[in-house]
């Protein structure tokens, strides 16, 4: 029986949802494999035994002595949201200690957690999506100049954030300097992108070296004004109706394009891909390379409407790491 860690918690503002993701992820895995909820806060790595104890993670080779046996990994499931799990920065350690992980590589992971990295790559191949800019602390436009390009409404995020934390909707040029102020609370860089009028949908994609599946379609219907964290994390604050109840060939050209991308950012492992749909055209918005795979979570919902076990689903991901 192999043994796999699975990590969790991480340095942003989705601590507690990256922890009940990576406990709903070991209930399930734990029936194929030894599991070990690895915590990482910070220089903070650590695994909580079963009597309580608090036993620290040896970072030059990612093992684990317990007193008793001393542990190494044969991988590892990569469930923090957020920096260090979804940057780039965990991938790049293990691969440097050559320990396999079930997450997209290093270079996809930090293109990935750049909005508009990403955007500018995608758009470079055709792929649909809202007008943006970029603003720094160092080189902030004057709002007149944001609003000429972008237009209002808009909506300004943080750039390499992986929660939505920090999002605001601007419908007015006054609320423009507070909502860009929000969004640098939670990033150095700020991205302000035209606000579209349509039906958000997110899409679910996992591609292994023996199987490939493109998940139904979610539409993501707030009872906020958008989909912000509260919507997104409380129950009642969000309808999310899986398979979306939209016409085929929406819902072909969201799968498609879903496929697309994950293909041409080198993508690895669950990744879920999100649009607003205008005018039946599907807009890309972002895509989330360690998805949320808590009970609200879409991934789940998706697997269970596509008739795919959670376990049969996790464990496609953990087992290609071991594929030649």
């Amino acid at each position: 029986m192999k043994t796999i860690a699975i990590v969790a918690g991480g340095d942003s503002s989705e601590f507690e949802i990256s922890v009940k993701s990576a406990v709903e992820v070991g209930k399930i895995l734990s029936e194929k494999y030894r599991i070990y909820l690895i915590m990482i806060r910070g220089s903070n790595w650590y695994w909580e035994d079963p009597k309580g104890r608090y036993l620290t993670v040896d970072k030059n080779d990612f093992s684990l002595d317990t007193g008793e046996y001393w542990l190494k990994f044969d991988a590892v499931f990569i469930a923090i949201h957020g920096t260090p799990g979804e940057n780039g920065l965990l991938q790049g350690y293990f691969d440097m200690l050559k320990i396999p992980y079930t997450s997209c590589g290093a270079f996809c992971s930090a293109l990935t957690f750049n909005k508009q990295a990403c955007k500018m790559f995608l758009k470079e191949y055709g792929i649909p999506m809202a007008k943006a800019i970029l603003v720094r602390k160092q080189n902030m436009p004057d709002n007149d100049t944001i609003i000429n390009q972008v237009g209002l409404p808009c909506f300004v995020k943080p750039n390499d954030s992986g929660s939505s934390f920090g999002v605001s909707k601007v419908k007015s040029k006054e609320e423009l300097l507070s909502a860009i102020e929000t969004a640098f609370g939670e990033s150095n860089e700020v991205l302000i992108e035209t606000f579209m009028d349509g039906r958000e949908v997110g899409c679910g994609v996992v591609k292994t070296k023996k199987r490939s599946e493109v998940l139904p379609v979610t539409e993501i219907i707030s009872k906020n004004e958008f989909f912000d964290y509260e919507a997104k994390y409380t129950p009642g604050k969000s309808a999310e109706v899986t398979p979306a109840d939209m016409p085929s060939k929406i819902i072909d050209e969201v799968q498609r394009l879903s496929s697309l991308i994950y293909d041409l950012l080198g993508c690895r492992g669950i990744v879920r891909v999100d649009f607003i749909v205008v005018d039946e055209q599907p807009y890309f918005l972002e895509i989330n390379t360690v998805p949320g795979m808590t009970n609200e979570s879409l991934i789940p919902k998706q697997a269970e409407a596509a008739g795919i076990p959670l376990d049969v689903l996790y464990s496609m991901v953990v087992e290609d790491l071991f594929v030649r």
